[in-house]
């Protein structure tokens, strides 16, 4: 937004900031933050938000033009790989530091944007944002992540996820040896009470069930197999911290910063390795199988060699 504003007899002495925000009808703090980002000027000069203004005086506004979080930017997404595509459903191999789609405070890549830009066109209902998202893998976890293209599927595939027919099978490496090898975490998880963006195991959460089984111990580390049953945000990193054995690289749910910088990792390695379910038209079993991406390969090929 470009305009220039006569200051108003009203407004004859007052502060800049106060003045600017009634007459543009946004809050203070939101006046505040325009002028440390160099919004107003007055006489070529920037303004200052304490600064007295005149009667008269006339200030130049210079606002960008603010994205909508949720419109969807069409962009080539790097190293989005497909996995098995017909008429009803693509399944995409996602790469690390992709969205699903977009939302209030991501400005990253997304899966919605990749596939448009890929050509891919998905009519389903819902909000235009998240077409044909019927489950999301974290912005930091990579692996095969289904996309409904009709609205058949995306009923279909709703409800099998919402009914747990959807057999979603992870990779982890964690830290240490879980005892026992092969287990059940039944612990219910809520948002943590003094940190945002994480979540814990915690009384009065939604129920959640995690299944795994030790596939390779390493020492310092084991490369486990996980099945959930619940899908619940930070699942499996929610629960193996609460057991002590986060998975490598995850500092964020307490993982080790030196085994994460020896085994290069700059996330957490959990990728997601399978997704089986019945297919929307038939109803014959799709089952898909991602690979592990470069830097997770990299990590479990120095606790193989036992270089760590």
């Amino acid at each position: 937004m470009h305009t220039v504003l006569q200051i108003p007899d009203e407004a004859d002495g007052g502060r800049a900031d106060a003045v600017l925000a009634k007459l543009l009808d946004v809050s203070r703090s939101t006046a505040a933050t325009w002028f440390t980002d160099g919004y107003f000027s007055m006489n070529g000069r920037p303004l200052g938000k304490s600064d007295r203004l005149t009667a008269g005086d006339r200030v130049t506004v210079d606002i960008p033009e603010q994205r909508d979080p949720l419109a969807v930017v069409v962009e080539p997404v790097e190293g989005l790989k497909i996995l098995a595509d017909d008429d009803h459903f693509v399944v995409i191999d996602k790469p690390v530091g992709v969205a699903a789609h977009p939302s209030p405070g991501w400005v990253g890549p997304t899966v919605v944007g990749g596939l448009a830009a890929a050509g891919y066109r998905i009519s389903t209902s819902g909000a235009p944002e998240r077409q044909g998202i019927v489950h999301r893998l974290d912005v930091g976890t990579s692996g095969a992540m289904v996309v409904a293209k009709t609205e058949h599927a995306y009923t279909l595939l709703k409800q099998a996820f919402k009914e747990r027919t959807v057999e979603k099978m992870y990779h982890a490496v964690v830290q240490g040896l879980p005892d026992p090898l092969r287990g059940t975490i039944d612990a219910p998880i809520g948002r943590h009470p003094s940190y945002d963006w994480r979540f814990a195991v915690l009384e009065g959460g939604r129920p959640s069930v995690t299944h795994y089984e030790v596939l390779e111990a390493f020492g310092k580390a084991s490369l486990v197999e996980v099945h959930l049953e619940t899908g619940r945000t930070h699942q499996i990193r929610v629960h193996f911290s609460a057991l002590k054995h986060p998975c490598a690289g995850d500092l964020t749910y307490g993982a080790e910063a030196k085994l994460a910088a020896e085994l290069g990792l700059t996330r957490q390695w959990l990728h997601a390795r399978k997704l089986a379910f019945a297919h929307p038209g038939t109803g014959e079993r799709v089952e898909v199988v991602s690979e592990y991406p470069q830097d997770l390969q990299y990590a479990l090929d120095a606790l193989q060699r036992g270089d760590v």
